[in-house]
This record gives C-alpha cells, sequence and structure tokens, in this order.
C-alpha cells in the first residue's frame, strides 16, 4: 500500500495567502523552530483563544472545531481550568511523596476499567505511555517483535516513532516491527474478524523466520491514521487471541478514542468484548494538560516490576492528577458521552445524507463523534479534492482535517460537547461547498 508521508493539509512557505502580520510570524516560527515543524492548512490559522468548540483569531473570528480531541471536554473548560490553577497554588510535586490527590485520580479512573486491569502508571504524553508499554511487554513475553497497522500512529519517541507507519519510511517500520493492512473489508474481503486475526499469525510466524518472538500486538482501536475503522464490533477479539496464542501481548492504544468518544462505551475496545492486557491513554485525559498513562493487568507488570524501577517527574504530579479528576467529572456531569452518542449519530446519517445528493462523498465510518468520511472523484478515492475541501472549509471557518493512508478521508473528530446546532452547521456548509468544489 503507498503511504502518505507528506501533509496534504499542510502550509507551504510563501504559497498561502497571509497577511503581511501572519507571514512575519510564520517566518520568525521557522527560523526559530527549524524545518521539521508543519503548520495546518494552505493558509494558516492564527489563533489566540479558545472557548467550548471554537478557537478564536486576533480579530475574534470565531472558527468550529471539528478536529481537536486534546480539549476533550471544550477548549478551557472552565472547572478544568479552576481544578489546574488551584492545585498548582497549592502543591505541584512528582509522585514519589504520599498524597492523596494521585490515589484519588488512579482509583477513579480504574473503576472505569474492567476489574480485571487494576494498576495505573502515568507518564505526560501518549507517547511515553506506548514506549513503557513496549518496555513491559518485552518484560512479561521474552520478545521483542511488535505487530501494527500499516498506516499506524504510535507516537514520538524512537521506539514509537519506529511503530508509526504514518510517519514515513525514513523512520517505520524499525527492523522489530511488523505492520499488517487496516481491518477494512477492502483489504479483508472475505471477512475482517477471520482475516485481521489470520493477518497477525502470519506476521507471527514472519517474526519466527527472522528467529524473533513476538511481545505485543499495538492498535488504535478506531484506526485513526488508517481512515477510521470501527466495525464490525467485536472483529479485534480474535486478533487479540492470535497474539496470545504466540506468547505476546495486546495493548489498546485508546489516546484517540478513549474517553467517551465513541459514544456506546467508556473505550475503544469495550466495543470489541475483549479485555486488553494494557491500555495506553493521552491527548484527551487532561484536555490540554500533559497527561498520559497506562492501565494494565497486575500480572503484566509482574516481571517488569520485580526486575526494574519507573519514575516520571512530571508523569502523575499533583496538578495533572487534579486536571485528570476533573475531566472525569466533567464528562460525568455533562452527559458528554452520551452526547457523544447522539450527536455522533446524527452527523453520521446527515453525512449519509448529503452523499445522496453528491457523489464526491463516499463511504462513512465511525463511532460516536469520531468519524471517517472518504472524499471521491468518479467513484474512486481522491486525496487532492479531500485537501481541497478541507482547506475550503478553513475558509468557511470550520477547522478538519484529513486520514488515511493517502489522506483521502475526512478526519471529523470534535471536542465532546459539539451538539445538533454545530453539526448542522457544518453540513450545511459542506453542502454549500460540494455544489462548486
Amino acid at each position: 500500500m503507498t503511504r502518505q508521508t507528506t501533509m496534504l493539509n499542510a502550509y507551504t512557505p510563501g504559497a498561502g495567502h497571509l497577511s503581511p502580520a501572519d507571514e512575519a510570524l510564520a517566518r520568525r516560527r521557522a527560523k526559530a523552530l527549524g524545518p521539521a515543524y508543519r503548520l495546518f492548512y494552505e493558509t494558516p490559522v492564527h489563533l489566540v483563544r479558545g472557548a467550548g468548540v471554537h478557537l478564536y483569531a486576533p480579530d475574534g473570528t470565531a472558527y468550529l472545531d471539528c478536529y481537536n480531541n486534546v480539549a476533550s471536554v471544550g477548549h478551557c473548560h472552565p472547572r478544568v481550568v479552576e481544578a489546574l490553577s488551584r492545585q498548582a497554588a497549592t502543591l505541584a510535586t512528582h509522585t514519589r511523596y504520599l498524597h492523596d490527590g494521585i490515589l484519588d485520580y488512579a482509583e477513579r479512573l480504574l473503576a472505569l476499567f474492567p476489574p480485571e486491569i487494576s494498576h495505573v502508571m502515568f507518564t505526560c504524553t501518549g507517547s511515553e505511555a506506548n514506549d513503557l508499554a513496549l518496555r513491559i511487554a518485552r518484560a512479561a513475553t521474552g520478545g521483542t517483535g511488535v505487530i501494527v497497522t500499516d498506516n499506524a500512529y504510535h507516537g514520538v519517541t524512537l521506539a514509537t516513532a519506529e511503530m508509526s507507519m504514518s510517519i514515513g519510511p525514513a523512520v517505520a517500520p524499525g527492523p522489530t516491527v511488523f505492520p499488517i493492512p487496516a481491518p477494512s473489508a477492502e483489504n479483508y474481503p472475505k471477512g475482517i474478524a477471520a482475516g485481521f486475526a489470520q493477518a497477525v499469525t502470519e506476521a507471527c510466524d514472519r517474526m519466527a523466520a527472522q528467529g524473533l518472538r513476538p511481545a505485543l500486538l499495538i492498535v488504535d482501536t478506531i484506526f485513526s491514521s488508517d481512515g477510521v475503522y470501527p466495525d464490525p464490533a467485536g472483529f479485534l477479539a480474535p486478533a487479540a487471541a492470535a497474539i496470545r496464542a504466540r506468547g505476546g501481548l495486546f495493548l489498546a492504544d485508546e489516546v484517540q478514542p478513549g474517553f467517551g468518544r465513541t459514544g456506546s462505551r467508556f473505550w475503544g475496545f469495550q466495543r470489541h468484548g475483549l479485555i486488553p492486557d494494557m491500555v495506553s491513554m493521552g491527548k484527551p485525559m487532561g484536555n490540554g494538560y500533559p497527561l498520559a498513562g497506562l492501565a494494565l493487568k497486575p500480572e503484566t507488570i509482574a516481571e517488569f516490576g520485580q526486575k526494574a524501577r519507573y519514575f516520571n517527574t512530571f508523569g502523575g504530579n499533583a496538578v495533572a492528577a487534579a486536571v485528570g479528576l476533573a475531566v472525569l467529572e466533567v464528562i460525568r456531569d455533562e452527559a458528554l458521552q452520551d452526547n457523544a452518542a447522539t450527536v455522533g449519530a446524527a452527523f453520521m446519517q446527515g453525512l449519509k445524507s448529503l452523499a445522496q445528493r453528491h457523489e464526491s462523498l463516499g463511504e462513512t465510518r465511525g463511532a460516536g463523534l469520531f468519524i471517517g468520511q472518504t472524499i471521491l472523484t468518479d467513484g474512486q478515492p481522491d486525496p487532492a479534492r479531500t485537501a481541497r475541501l478541507v482547506n475550503a472549509l478553513r475558509e468557511n471557518r470550520i477547522l478538519i482535517s484529513s486520514t488515511g493512508p493517502k489522506g483521502d478521508s475526512l478526519k471529523i473528530r470534535p471536542p465532546l460537547p459539539f451538539n445538533l446546532t454545530h453539526v448542522d452547521q457544518v453540513l450545511t456548509t459542506l453542502d454549500r461547498i460540494l455544489k462548486t468544489l
């Protein structure tokens, strides 16, 4: 499969229609931050403030955010900001002292998992959580091989970048990483569940041929970078059984779909009727504050815990714990998981209705407020048209992005307070753009 190694939704210096002030800011950014960073959109967006599901430019222009799952309970949610400020003004220190805050948070968080998952370790980023999971898996299994999907993204550390096929062939796959096709009907026409599990087994066979043993199957349970493939519910269970049959562990990467986003369940893996050996978390966990973690079964961590010690200066600090607890309380008190289910279903139905009038809208895939929408030309996925649509929506004050190996699907992933009025705004704007695009 051809993988997209450059961002279609990206700014090319000198090619956008920036104001003189923003052009100067872009040049200043390039000088200070270097060449590896990227800006979204052909014409980048200059933002100074966020509130709820909107982001604001210096002149007060409001952009509807359809992309940002980091601020999952809404940008600058007052309860989260208050918890952060209160704890930062009281105590901000690491986990090597006794403190109620981290325990209150850990216990509340673990209560959202099956009882078999009863430990949690804290980091600052999902990348760190997945890196830690790999270390633990190697200790638990004695293996080194890792199975990922062929356009996966799992992080930016050396180990996780080598597991992130979407970064490109200059980095991934690493020497012990074995990619398999994403769980789409196109890749597995005889059945996704059986086909995906067979692909895991065949990857283990390829490892064995190289003298390697499997340590880990890691998947983002919404398959975000692969193009968003949540269905059919239950298809992941045979794959988890396949990796365990060969002595490896199953890691559910919930950095993207976790914390109620899929609507019907709090965690993406729950839609598949399985219990992972480990679950990594990040992005929405702190609503913008650097907070991530790894939840796991006690037997999974036993070998690692006997031979090594884990410490993270900032992971799980007192402020992070206060923020994380506030996020969980907001999700509960504002019924954001239920909102994701209701609004997400309406969003998907609206897209399918639009597709009856616009042949450029292909397959709609999603769960809750995480949706992938394929864009077509003459019946074939069209990444260039997708990029034009992403930028046209940006010009109409709606922020969105693309996904998939070729960038041929819209990635729709708004903050969880998104409501039906916002959905109508997106659909109405999309309808108008498609008539002229």
